[in-house]
């Protein structure tokens, strides 16, 4: 008997004013189920429940870009300045988190999904054929080596980065990433004014500002996550992101 992932209607109204289509219901459905059979050779989750996969993976990808999107949640990301069609990175996608959910709510935009993991990269691109997202590509590689990259810098209006090392880390490796102006969404579990004030300096450092912290509460497990949005305001140093391994040993 197959899993079935609960539909959760009303509780994507009433938490990000949506509500899934048919379709993309079908396709958080197949994603579910092909993380299952790729989780027998890759071990890409520990979290197999059906509820407990809607949470964290499927609810928790998509929460915090859900003020990025227009007042009735249209598949239609609104940025100021950006182009119809936002170019975004999810770095360090390992199973697909948060990229493909978001993929498939947006599809006017463009998703990058990196991880310097091959194996994962090859599973993704399975998923992306499976799903039919013809709006995302993958790429194998390093944040500190893509940073420097020209098809890369400066390249994307969002940065998604969740469940990668200190925030301070997180910020090195998205703001070079970014345009002008563009976004980074760190995705955090707990979160202090203490951090606040270290993550500050380092994003001074890289061009960036603190523009929003937001601190919500998962609906089943009423768990407190908090995302971090840093705005690019001014270029960063060319020095930036260092080279392999030195930012999370050496965090700014």
């Amino acid at each position: 008997m197959t899993n079935l992932l609960p539909e959760m209607a009303e509780i994507w109204q009433q938490t990000l004013n949506w509500q899934p289509t048919v379709q993309e219901q079908a396709q958080f459905q197949k994603l579910y189920e092909l993380i299952l059979e790729g989780n027998r050779q890759l071990n890409l989750t520990r979290i197999t429940d059906p509820q407990e996969f809607w949470e964290k993976h499927l609810w928790d990808s998509l929460r915090p870009i859900a003020p990025l999107l227009s007042a009735n949640f249209s598949p239609t990301l609104l940025l100021p300045g950006t182009s119809a069609s936002p170019a975004l990175i999810d770095i360090g996608t390992g199973a697909g988190f948060p990229g493909i959910p978001v993929t498939i709510i947006a599809p006017n935009c463009t998703m990058t999904l990196m991880d310097s993991t091959r194996k994962k990269i090859t599973f993704i691109d399975n998923i992306l054929t499976e799903l039919a997202l013809t709006n995302a590509k993958t790429i194998v590689g390093r944040a500190e080596e893509i940073g420097h990259h020209p098809q890369h810098r400066l390249a994307y209006d969002i940065a998604l980065i969740r469940a990668v090392g200190a925030a301070s880390v997180c910020a090195e490796y998205t703001l070079p990433l970014l345009k002008p102006g563009g976004l980074a969404l760190i995705y955090r579990g707990n979160w202090t004014d203490e951090e606040t004030r270290g993550l500050e300096n380092a994003v001074d450092q890289l061009g960036g500002i603190i523009e929003a912290i937001e601190q919500f509460t998962t609906p089943l497990s009423h768990s407190i996550r908090h995302c971090l949005y840093l705005r690019k305001v001014a270029k960063t140093p060319a020095n930036f992101p260092r080279a392999v391994g030195i930012p999370s040993q050496k965090p700014l």
